[in-house]
């Protein structure tokens, strides 16, 4: 999804607009997630982008995405592009810890 939503729309207050806002970027994630997982793949993650427009877009976690929109809100931004992108996503095993580099402390 690559869209520039505006803050003000002159049927809504301007907190339901920047909920609206919310809610399609959270059904968007929703239905993203629900599609079905190539072989040998283990999640959907995102590449997500936010800002004033396309050009001064930066790159932000997914879950930082709601924040963001609150935080242009606030600034008092007229528009807020939002980018993002579904890419596979693999698991990596967390590495074991080695005994012999955490020396065992003895009590006496």
């Amino acid at each position: 999804m690559r869209k520039t939503f505006p803050f003000d729309d002159p049927r809504h207050k301007p907190a339901r607009v920047v909920e609206q806002i919310k809610s399609t970027v959270r059904k968007y994630l929703k239905r993203e997630r629900r599609k079905a997982l190539p072989e040998g793949v283990d999640f959907w993650d995102f590449d997500c982008r936010t800002g004033k427009d396309e050009a001064t877009a930066a790159e932000a976690h997914v879950s930082a995405l709601i924040a963001a929109i609150d935080t242009a809100a606030l600034a008092g931004w007229e528009t807020i592009y939002i980018e993002i992108l579904a890419k596979p996503g693999r698991r990596t095993p967390r590495p074991k810890p080695e005994e012999s580099a955490a020396p065992h402390l003895e009590e006496d």
